[in-house]
């Protein structure tokens, strides 16, 4: 019964993460930093998306890989239905694809690693798979060797400076997947403060080590 509870829990946090993210996705980040004009880069979703990871972790050191990936199954469904509802088929496709992956392998990385520094799991997992994460998402939604998922974005597709300010032009999808992965890096440094504050609380159970 309490496994259960704490199921639904990290479950419904989960899902709300989730669909927190895909209504962020459509407001961009007002702002210049750097001379980068952050609204052609980045939208809110991007900073609440990879919170995701320190769910699945605290799954995972809790209950151990299994229930970890259960609750990824959770939030997956949570995310395809909505891409299905607010976006073209080609992101759908890339967002689930991108989510199921890049939480999968944070469960694979965090696993071999949580018995080292407590900081090494969740950070190398959550870094690792927001790499992947990363690469699949943008690759499968703009880069026109996947056009066969659906037709490809002029704008996405089409050369400007990279951020907006290099001299280096690349396809405009090229930065996003920088900022991206920028952000990410960043809010898997931050997500240590409350892992390690609920370290005491979170306590692993007598089955969480298991790798099956």
């Amino acid at each position: 019964m309490l496994n259960k509870r704490y199921f639904f829990v990290y479950s419904l946090l989960m899902t709300t993460i989730v669909v927190a993210s895909n209504f962020l996705v459509q407001h961009p980040v007002d702002g210049v930093l750097a001379g980068i004009n952050l609204a052609d880069l980045l939208t809110f979703g991007a900073f609440t998306y990879p919170i995701a990871f320190l769910v699945t972790d605290l799954t995972n050191r809790q209950f151990g890989p299994q229930v970890a990936r259960r609750v990824v199954l959770v939030g997956f469904i949570a995310g395809v239905l909505l891409s299905i509802l607010l976006a073209t088929p080609r992101i759908a496709i890339a967002s689930g694809s991108a989510f199921l992956v890049g939480q999968l392998l944070d469960i694979s990385v965090f696993n071999r690693l949580r018995q080292q520094t407590w900081w090494k799991a969740p950070l190398m997992g959550s870094l690792i798979g927001s790499v992947l994460d990363t690469i699949i998402f943008f690759s499968l939604s703009f880069a026109p060797v996947f056009g066969f998922i659906g037709p490809n974005d002029d704008f996405a597709i089409a050369a400007a400076p990279i951020l907006g300010v290099l001299s280096a032009e690349a396809p405009r999808w090229i930065s996003w997947a920088i900022a991206d992965f920028g952000v990410k890096m960043l809010i898997g440094f931050i997500m240590l403060l409350p892992y390690g504050a609920l370290m005491s609380v979170v306590r692993p159970m007598p089955t969480a080590s298991r790798t099956a």
